[in-house]
């Protein structure tokens, strides 16, 4: 049996027609670069400090053989109804249980033809890219973005292990040559020189503690930032997604701001949780919201601060901004 050739027209069966296969070893060229990145305070908080780790699928499965590098699509459309909004990964479902679930499923197509397989979402250790670029999946961007032939950097990526021998996927190339236009266009130059996580507009919306140094880059950044993306060539002419899970809700597209900065749980539980940015908390969504209003001077009535949270960063805007 043909392994390789059976999984792709599985995946092909559930939606899914990107797919690649490397190799499960250590990536010890890696290694390095990953530790210059930590002692030069060049990654930040969501990365795993210890390099060994991060270089080492074997954590995961002792008798891996094959990594699989499976792109999700997830760009519906580009709109934008105000200055203010929130990136476009994040406006459909939770893309953590969505690629879990179809991971699983394909990593029960594996263990019906006598494979064992383990499915990895986002939160891993790995170094996820790169892996899906010794996957053939795309080619790494000067944005350290994986950009895709049929749909650009707008996917998630996930992982499998298993147990297969799959063999590997061609590598593709870099097409970026002399084009530097996400680095002028970066708001904060993160990705100039050496790249700096923590100077991404969209981690600092995620962080829970900002610096005032920082609010005033905001600029209409509800949760993440898509202006690397945005302005790539290589996003121009590109397929939307055909996963339902990832069409977006009305309520992240048409943002209600009078209604974000006076959220309850309640609210919170029925719209925002179930997206990708609900995974951070309702109050880091009320503070990107609270920022956003006073840099585009937005008169909006707040009933009641709950969170003191909040309210010292209220206070703290009044101050930045003279009040």
């Amino acid at each position: 049996m043909n392994y390789r050739n059976e999984l792709i027209e599985f995946c092909r069966k559930i939606g899914i027609d990107t797919v690649g296969f490397t190799e499960c070893r250590k990536f010890c060229e890696l290694y390095n670069s990953l530790k210059f990145r930590r002692l030069n305070s060049l990654s930040n908080e969501f990365e795993e400090k210890d390099e060994n780790k991060r270089i080492n699928p074997f954590v995961y499965m002792k008798e891996g053989k094959t990594i699989i590098s499976v792109a999700f699509p997830y760009l519906f459309n580009r709109s934008t109804k105000d200055k203010i909004g929130f990136s476009l990964y994040t406006r459909g479902q939770d893309y953590h249980k969505v690629v879990f679930k179809y991971l699983n499923k394909i990593c029960r197509f594996i263990e019906s033809m006598g494979g064992s397989a383990v499915p990895l979402v986002d939160s891993n250790m790995l170094p996820e890219r790169y892996i899906a670029k010794l996957c053939g999946i795309g080619f790494l961007g000067k944005n350290n973005m994986l950009i895709t032939q049929r749909y650009g950097s707008y996917v998630f990526l996930g992982e499998i292990i298993t147990d297969l021998a799959l063999g590997n996927s061609e590598i593709l190339q870099s097409q970026c040559r002399g084009c530097n236009i996400c680095l002028k266009a970066c708001p904060t130059g993160a990705i100039r020189g050496e790249k700096n996580s923590n100077k991404c507009m969209s981690y600092i919306t995620q962080k829970k503690h900002i610096k005032d140094e920082w609010i005033l880059k905001f600029r209409g950044n509800l949760f993440g930032c898509d202006i690397c993306q945005n302005i790539c060539p290589y996003n121009r002419k590109i397929l939307f997604s055909n996963i339902q899970e990832f069409r977006p809700f009305e309520f992240m597209e048409d943002v209600d701001l009078s209604e974000i900065l006076n959220m309850d749980n309640k609210i919170f539980r029925q719209k925002y949780a179930i997206t990708s940015c609900g995974w951070r908390g309702k109050n880091i969504i009320i503070r990107n919201a609270l920022i956003n209003s006073f840099i585009l001077g937005k008169n909006i009535t707040i009933k009641n601060i709950r969170s003191p949270y909040v309210q010292d960063y209220y206070n703290r805007l009044f101050k930045l901004f003279k009040l």
